[in-house]
């Protein structure tokens, strides 16, 4: 008996066991797929794969289920995983596109994602502690207030309003604001907040110094602030249909602890991988211990098996390509995960590109 052959048991039987949900027995594998073999060498693989932890027979007379161990040998060696149609990414593109918000789009999203995949979908904004400077606009309300707009690069735009002792000259105003925006574009907010301050230190802006300092403040805050990013949930009334009654509390409430899954769904999208899926108790959490997650970043992700492009501006370098946010499914052990990966990815490239065309702007 070979391991190889062994393996592509395991693989029929996660196959089986997902498209039927029912224990899966060796006459029925013997049957359904060309392993060359009889049903009384598949049915001793089943038995070594039951030993080896890949494999668990719920009752004496029943087939056998995959164990976590069993899944994760599967989706670490999917050796293909399905492409969508020109049709499909096109009904992607115009489910999406109308959006009228970038909030717009990702409540659409989160819906699209778990329409097609029959789970609860999870979109999440992007954070301002992982965005970089786009633009910062300064505007003149009357003689004592200011109003300064700053844009960054995920799309997001805070304003705020600043009450001085007494407002500089528009040339001298003109003059910073360009000087700001020419240095500090495209910069992690952090380093922008610090090229503010070199920037007032020079005695020409001495007239700007109160207003740059507290404009770097402010810049300085938003990179801190983990509570920017906001979580778009879709198709929790698929939970119904995917886990039994008594494990729909647990589940339901860990959906309900959003900083736990937004830590789970970030860590998974910045593992180096396209698209990161963990199983049952490698999600360590209590409520999600008969479900997986598979998430991808998106935005400044890196370049996918699936054709999908590298949107790393040119001027950053390979180690550093970390998403804004992710996009994520999250169903039951049994879920279709060549399906589910499938989907995921395509919608997070559609949110990069989106990105990706209003840096461009």
């Amino acid at each position: 008996m070979t391991q190889p052959r062994r393996m592509l048991v395991l693989r029929a039987v996660v196959e089986d066991y997902i498209r039927s949900q029912e224990p899966v027995g060796s006459t029925a594998l013997a049957k359904a797929h060309n392993l060359g073999v009889s049903s009384a060498t598949i049915r001793n693989d089943m038995s070594a794969l039951e030993d080896e932890g890949y494999l668990i027979q719920p009752h004496t007379s029943a087939g056998r289920v995959p164990t976590e161990r069993g899944y994760r040998y599967f989706v670490d060696r999917l050796a293909t995983v399905v492409h969508l149609s020109e049709a499909q990414r096109r009904g992607i593109t115009t489910f999406l596109s109308g959006s009228a918000s970038l909030q717009d789009t990702l409540q659409r999203a989160a819906r699209l994602l778990a329409n097609i995949t029959g789970q609860v979908a999870v979109v999440s904004s992007p954070a301002l502690s992982k965005s970089k400077l786009r633009r910062i606009e300064i505007v003149p309300l009357n003689a004592v207030t200011m109003l300064v707009v700053i844009i960054t690069d995920s799309g997001s735009v805070a304003q705020h309003t600043f009450t001085l002792s007494e407002i500089p000259s528009a040339t001298t105003l003109t003059k910073f604001s360009e000087l700001v925006n020419a240095q500090c574009m495209d910069m992690p907010l952090v380093q922008a907040a610090q090229r503010i301050r070199s920037i007032i230190a020079v005695p020409e802006y001495r007239s700007v110094r109160i207003l740059g300092e507290r404009l770097a403040k402010t810049v300085e805050s938003m990179a801190h602030d983990e509570g920017t990013g906001q979580m778009y949930v879709a198709g929790t009334s698929q939970l119904a249909h995917m886990q039994s009654q008594t494990d729909l509390g647990p589940l339901f409430d860990a959906l309900e602890e959003q900083v736990v899954i937004m830590r789970l769904m970030n860590n998974l999208s910045e593992e180096g991988k396209d698209v990161g899926v963990a199983i049952g108790s490698e999600t360590r959490t209590p409520g999600l211990i008969h479900a997986s997650v598979v998430s991808s970043g998106y935005g400044r992700s890196s370049e996918t098996g699936d054709g999908l492009k590298e949107t790393v501006k040119e001027n950053e370098t390979e180690t550093s390509p970390h998403p804004v946010a992710f996009v994520g499914s999250i169903g039951p052990t049994h879920m279709d995960y060549a399906a589910t990966i499938t989907a995921v990815r395509a919608v997070a490239k559609y949110l990069t590109d989106l990105i990706a065309q209003d840096e461009a702007a």
